[in-house]
């Protein structure tokens, strides 16, 4: 068994998505001893954004590329390998002024490649048949009754950002991680608390280790 592990945040030892994913990929090993890792850091290690020298790498016949395509089409391949080489792709997704970070956009741009990550002629996915595992975090709360309901477009966008690989994520969430650091943000920190718990619950649940009773 093989997991792929991507975290994204900027934050280092300060960010609860790290946090969350250092977690998931704990609980991985104890239930596939003998697994391998392999491990992404957006966050530290940005991808490119696709640009005009190399972006058009993926509407261009491969034996049209120009030097920059040829490098981009190549750094595409070399990511949509990584995910297929994979059992389970775990990522952490922080929230970046209401949406996902720029970091991951771009792996997301690089993943969309015709005969690589979806079949250009019936549009069907090439990566689902894998766990897709996403650990997001919020700095303040976006659900039903908070007064910014619906400001988060990360995890929203994500589905739809990869929809055409096959990839489906499962969003394990933890939201008010600003709480313990905002002074007037104080009031929050027992949601917090409590949002943190129920995600590291979830978490030790998704694999139960070898040996347990299942």
């Amino acid at each position: 068994m093989h997991l792929l592990h991507i975290d994204s945040s900027i934050r280092g030892d300060w960010s609860v998505s790290r946090r969350l994913t250092a977690r998931a990929v704990d609980a991985w090993r104890a239930a596939h001893p003998g697994g391998t890792v392999a491990y992404r850091d957006l966050g530290a290690d940005p991808l490119p954004h696709l640009d005009a020298a190399g972006g058009l790498a993926r509407m261009t016949p491969p034996d049209q590329h120009t030097p920059a395509q040829r490098e981009s089409w190549e750094l595409s391949e070399r990511l949509v390998d990584e995910v297929k080489q994979a059992d389970v792709v775990l990522l952490g997704l922080p929230l970046y002024n209401y949406g996902a970070p720029s970091s991951v956009k771009s792996w997301v741009d690089h993943l969309i490649v015709p005969g690589l990550a979806y079949d250009p002629t019936t549009q069907e996915g090439l990566l689902g048949d894998r766990e897709f595992v996403v650990l997001a975090s919020r700095g303040g709360g976006y659900g039903e009754g908070a007064p910014r309901n619906g400001w988060d477009h990360a995890e929203p966008w994500l589905p739809h950002g990869l929809s055409l690989t096959g990839l489906r994520p499962r969003f394990i969430s933890a939201e008010l991680t600003l709480a313990p650091s905002v002074p007037a943000m104080a009031e929050l920190i027992p949601l917090h608390e409590a949002s943190l718990a129920q995600a590291e619950k979830e978490i030790d649940n998704l694999w139960p280790p070898a040996g347990a009773a299942r």
